[in-house]
């Protein structure tokens, strides 16, 4: 009988693809976040970003954490740039976007988060030129978010085209991903959510933690939640993170590897069944301007 993933594949390649390898294309924009720290959400965005590469799709990772900027240190890359040198314009885009393993590209954080938020108009400008020159070579632009709900975040939540929230079967990390999920829905009811359950023991634990969050916004805000996958608690997740090395890459045949791809692949599929238009880094630049939050 054919598997999960098999099926998944078949799914992905029937669909014709809204972005093609030409010029003129526009990546979606995908904001990853968590209700609290600790859940796991940084390794899965590296290894989410991996997973759609090693599909043929062109990633670009954002590390958007303003306080505890961590990317470069999962892959044990010294990044020479990050965000702060485009904006002081020491450097174009080009030179800060660096390559992790398997040649991903991405972009440190650091303090140039900060500035960030409060740029001069031709600034911004300027900003938007050299992110959209990128972008347009790229079918997805992943920016890892910090832990929790700062002002900052609310921000990549509410402006990019999907919002991936990632728990753990933890009581506080469930609480604190339906809060976050409560608190955004309360300004911006149009925002749509992938949920991600990260070091579950099985599929059951995996499930039942998915039907908590997505019963509850059902019930209380009316409001559907699709539940994308789940990743394995797995001993290899950690000797990989010791080891400065993603766990798809240094693991693959590992359980959080397998549960990973499978991730990628769910994803692929409920994208290319996706009609909503992609707005692109423009206009996730637009609207992030417009966020009162």
């Amino acid at each position: 009988m054919m598997d999960q993933a098999q099926s998944l594949r078949q799914l992905v390649s029937s669909q014709e693809p809204k972005r093609s390898s030409g010029g003129g294309t526009s990546a979606r924009i995908i904001t990853v976040c968590s209700g609290k720290g600790g859940v796991g959400k940084s390794n899965f965005t590296l290894n989410f970003a991996l997973a759609l590469q090693a599909m043929g799709k062109r990633v670009l990772l954002f590390d958007a954490d303003i306080g505890m900027a961590n990317i470069d240190v999962l892959m044990g890359v010294s990044a020479r740039y990050n965000l702060y040198h485009l904006l002081k314009r020491e450097a174009d885009i080009s030179q800060i976007i660096q390559k992790g393993p398997s040649g991903l590209p991405f972009i440190a954080g650091g303090s140039g988060m900060d500035e960030l938020f409060s740029l001069s108009e031709g600034d911004l400008s300027y900003f938007t030129d050299q992110i959209a020159g990128i972008a347009d070579s790229m079918d997805f632009i992943l920016f890892d978010t910090g832990a929790g709900l700062s002002k900052e975040t609310m921000k990549f939540i509410t402006s990019a085209d999907d919002c991936l929230v990632v728990t753990t079967p933890e009581p506080t990390a469930i609480t604190d991903a339906y809060a976050l999920i409560k608190v955004v829905n309360n300004s911006y009811p149009d925002v749509s959510f992938k949920l991600i359950v990260n070091q579950a023991g099985d599929e059951k634990e995996a499930t039942g933690t998915s039907d908590k969050i997505r019963m509850a916004a059902s019930r209380f805000l009316q409001l559907e939640i699709t539940f994308l996958g789940f990743i394995s608690s797995d001993t290899h997740v950690v000797q990989a993170v010791k080891k400065q090395i993603p766990f798809s890459v240094a693991f693959p045949n590992s359980a959080a590897a397998k549960d990973v791809h499978r991730l990628a692949l769910s994803y692929l599929a409920a994208d290319s069944a996706d009609t909503t238009k992609v707005q692109g880094i423009k206009g996730f630049i637009s609207r992030w301007l417009k966020r009162k939050h």
